[in-house]
This record gives C-alpha cells, structure tokens and sequence, in this order.
C-alpha cells in the first residue's frame, strides 16, 4: 500500500497510533493526509475576559482530554499574568488536571510542577497541561511556530486586530479566535464523518472527510473554437 500497489492507491489517510502515521509518513510513496502530533496551543492574550477564558480552557482542555483539538500548552499574556494566570492555574488544579509551568507560574500555587523543555513540545492527550507566560503577541506566535505543529491554536481576546493577526500568521491548519480548541473536527465543521485531519499544505488541510478527498475533472464543450 505505501508504493502505491502500482498506481491503484492515490492517496493513503492513515488512522492510528504515533508510531503507524509516522511509519506512513516517511515510507509512503504516494500522497499522505495526516496529523502526527496536535501540539495546541491556547493564548490567554492581555484584552481577554477572564470568565471566558476560564470556560474556554476548561472545555478545551478537559472536555476529552485524549482527541487531537485538545489543549495541550497554555499560554498567558504578561500584562495580565497577576490577574489571570492564578486563577487560570487554579481550575484546572482544582479539576484535576496537572500544570507543568514555567517560573512565574509556580509561583501562584505550589501545586505547579516545572516544565522542562521537552513539554512545551508534548502531546499529552490527558489531564495534563504545559503553561507559559509570554511577553505579548509576537512571543505568542513565535512560541507556537517553534513548539506548535500546525494543527489547531487559539487566541483569546476582545481585541480585533490582535485576533486577525494571529489568525494570519499562526501557520495552523485550524486557528480559533474566542472558541474551544476542541471544535477541531470535522462533523463540528459541516463536513459530516470525518476521515482524518491533515496538517500539511498540499490539497486537503485541516479536517478530512469525503468533499476534501475529492478531486476535479473539467470537461470541455466547445464548437470548434481555437485561442488565438
């Protein structure tokens, strides 16, 4: 199947574990429409209501903790760390979820335990969250560009320019502005049984379902014109 069994298979989604979709990837001969890891990302920006946001993480993170749109890295504005992070922290503490943090953010409860490096490129699929505080909106994207792998991120804010800047230049196949990070699916997206999610840049990207594996066909009826 990966050769393509001499050009009857035209495209391969694979469902699976870690180890298949990368087996899938790097041997396959023909075209692959898949996600390996969903790294997502949720950015608390400083124009964020905190009621919102505190709804918004609780559902994107704990709703199913073990789907690909889950929240998997918490990020927090400086300009409102004091006001928003202690209590960002605390729900998801009191929910039952563990909070891997960076130095500013132990600091608000001893519950947070150090995040190392390799969390802030972990998909933990469980009641598990990596949580950062970042110096404003460029910090953000440049965060998720390095750590992310451009699957589904969110911002949230009331600051329109801020939500329009991320959604252009956060490089994701699905990017969010004010909704849970878990409505990266295709049944929520219109598209009826989803097969996969792809996040790479040839044909489909973002959910896959039956219209997205689609391809065209142009037929021509013409009554003996030539171009010029």
């Amino acid at each position: 199947m990966l050769k393509g069994l001499d050009g009857t298979i035209d495209v391969i989604v694979p469902r699976g574990g870690k180890s298949l979709v990368a087996r899938v990837q790097d041997e396959a001969r023909v075209p692959v429409f898949a996600h390996l890891e969903g790294i997502v990302h949720m950015y608390v920006h400083d124009k964020a209501k905190l009621d919102m946001a505190l709804e918004l993480l609780r559902n994107g993170k704990l709703r199913r903790t073990g789907v690909c749109g889950a929240t998997e890295t918490l990020l927090i504005d400086r300009q409102v760390a004091q006001s928003h992070g202690p209590a960002l922290v605390k729900m998801l503490l009191d929910l039952g979820c563990e909070v891997r943090g960076d130095e500013t953010l132990r600091g608000t409860d001893p519950r947070v335990v150090p995040a190392s490096e390799q969390d802030w490129s972990t998909e933990y699929l469980d009641a598990i969250i990596s949580a950062k505080v970042v110096d404003g909106l460029d910090a953000a994207i440049a965060h998720i560009e390095h750590y992310g792998s451009h699957h589904t991120d969110c911002i949230i804010t009331q600051d329109q320019a801020a939500a329009d800047r991320f959604l252009r230049e956060v490089d994701s196949a699905i990017v969010l502005h004010n909704a849970s990070t878990q409505f990266a699916d295709g049944g929520e997206f219109g598209f009826g049984a989803e097969i996969g999610i792809a996040t790479g840049r040839m044909h489909a990207r973002g959910p896959v379902a039956l219209e997205q594996l689609t391809s065209f066909k142009y037929r021509i009826h013409g009554s003996g014109q030539t171009r010029p």
